[in-house]
């Protein structure tokens, strides 16, 4: 991560696994605790999108959907091929996950996590069985997933052993505008790429 004299952007240089998956997992999955459930929010409102999406993603540089306009956010959630599903704890929100079959026959997991509270609390794992589970209904040719450097450090582990394998890591770098006040964490960065450059 680079910080230069100008404002506007930082750019950020992470390194982004993606994942894919060919078939259902076999067998039963870990079942969520008691009083979770899962629910497909239809046709969600911008305003509740942006909170779940800029609380789970805080820590872990979520910032494309940040500086998407609200009107074309709105196209994108109004899309019946994008499903965006809410994990509750007797009515209280935990997490989500969001499921992109715009580009069929494949499915993208395009967001997964917990609110910062619910980390630890031994449902993770279960959920993301339960997001899994969820996009197999639709029957895709594959399942995928990314991740990358800037994420909890337990993702790629949790994805390869729910049943995703790595198909390839690529370098990014990813420019950062500095008005959406993210707070960007310590990774890995190539100190001849990372600068700030004016708006």
């Amino acid at each position: 991560m680079g910080r230069g004299m100008a404002a506007g952007i930082t750019q950020v240089t992470v390194d982004v696994t993606f994942l894919c998956m060919d078939r259902a997992p076999p067998g039963p999955i870990p079942a969520l605790p008691e009083g979770y459930e899962i629910r497909r929010e239809v046709h969600p409102a911008v305003s509740l999108y942006r909170d779940l999406y800029n609380r789970v993603g805080q820590d872990y540089c979520w910032w494309l959907r940040r500086v998407m306009g609200d009107a074309q956010l709105a196209d994108l959630l109004g899309n019946p091929a994008v499903g965006v599903y809410i994990l509750r704890h007797h009515g209280e929100v935990a997490g989500f996950f969001e499921l992109d079959a715009r580009q069929c026959p494949d499915i993208n997991l395009a967001y997964f996590g917990l609110l910062p509270q619910w980390i630890g609390r031994g449902v993770g794992l279960s959920f993301l069985h339960a997001a899994i589970r969820t996009a197999w209904w639709q029957r895709p040719a594959a399942l995928r997933v990314n991740t990358c450097s800037a994420d909890h450090p337990r993702a790629l582990p949790n994805y390869i052993r729910a049943g995703f394998r790595v198909v390839r890591v690529l370098r990014e770098v990813w420019d950062i505008p500095d008005h959406i006040g993210l707070r960007l964490p310590e990774i890995s960065w190539n100190p001849g790429l990372a600068h700030r450059s004016g708006s």
